[in-house]
């Protein structure tokens, strides 16, 4: 019985080298080493001896069996279809092939494992927002279906020291150096055709709630009239003229600038910043000075950092 104990301290010991041949220490180590042998085969592929290698491939397949399931699961019954869903967020578009049967909770693990977004901090949307209890095809999402998604990483909130209206404050702080917008020759030519008939009253001195209708009666910087319709729901900004109505999403608004009108100051002029520079603004004018901070707000999504 001593004999074949004997040999196994020496192996144990020649295997770890000079210098740790005190019998304290292989006896002390051999957990370890014993916990290194199972770690193995998920670790590293089974670089190892024989038994290591066998389990390898298993302990991968174990690993990959979820996306497995997802992958090929389209072949086997009609109850695995899967659908092609692009994914945008933050400017980041990923083509996704989900299965039809799985719900919306499930999709916000799959975004969760693209994006590094916490489930709890998206914004899911397709057609209003993604109710997670129900599957994709419940909802009746089809192939190429786009799904946008709202929402800053922990990393993000954590970096943004200043929210965005701080930022947006330094913009006007700025701007105020220069001379006031309304004076530009840009603005004054739209101005000049004096405030528009059928825009919308004014309150001063107050703060209200976006009203349930479209904002209208304004106009855009070629003089067409123009309405602000926000869609909550879908988490989108629908600017309106008499040729077409753009759908943007919010999150795809850099900015909101905004100056009182001289002599109207009852009434503003907003820009929405559609791109990296200046040049994308898009001009409102006449803008009813109660409804300015409810735009501000729900454009630059306060509700992401309160």
């Amino acid at each position: 019985g001593g004999a074949p104990g004997l040999e196994r301290g020496r192996a144990g010991a020649a295997s770890r080298g000079p210098g740790s041949s005190c019998p304290l220490p292989t006896g002390a180590e051999e957990p370890s080493m014993e916990a290194e042998a199972q770690e193995l085969p998920l670790g590293c592929g089974g670089g190892g001896g024989s038994p290591a290698a066998g389990r390898s491939p298993e302990g991968e397949e174990r690993r990959e069996l979820p996306q497995a399931s997802v992958s090929n699961g389209g072949d086997e019954d009609s109850g695995r279809e899967l659908v092609e869903l692009k994914v945008i967020w933050n400017k980041n578009k990923y083509d996704v092939k989900f299965c039809l049967d799985s719900t919306g909770a499930e999709l916000k693990q799959k975004i969760h494992s693209l994006t590094g977004l916490p489930p709890a901090m998206q914004k899911v949307m397709f057609k209003g927002l993604l109710p997670e209890e129900k599957t994709l095809r419940e909802i009746k999402v089809t192939n190429g279906a786009k799904i946008m998604v709202v929402g800053s990483t922990i990393n993000d909130v954590l970096a943004v020291n200043t929210p965005k209206e701080a930022a947006q404050q330094e913009v006007k702080a700025e701007e105020n150096k220069k001379e006031p917008l309304c004076r530009q020759k840009q603005h004054r030519k739209v101005l000049d055709k004096g405030k528009p008939d059928d825009v919308m009253p004014s309150v001063k001195g107050v703060q209200e709630r976006l009203p349930t209708v479209p904002l209208s009666g304004m106009y855009n910087k070629s003089g067409g009239k123009v309405r602000l319709t926000f869609k909550l729901e879908q988490d989108q900004l629908w600017i309106g003229t008499k040729e077409r109505t753009e759908k943007l999403p919010m999150g795809s608004i850099k900015n909101v600038v905004s100056e009182p009108i001289e002599g109207h100051e009852d009434y503003h002029m907003m820009a929405f910043q559609l791109g990296p520079t200046e040049a994308s603004y898009y001009w409102v004018y006449w803008v009813p000075t109660q409804y300015v901070d409810a735009i501000k707000d729900t454009v630059l999504g306060k509700w992401q950092y309160f």
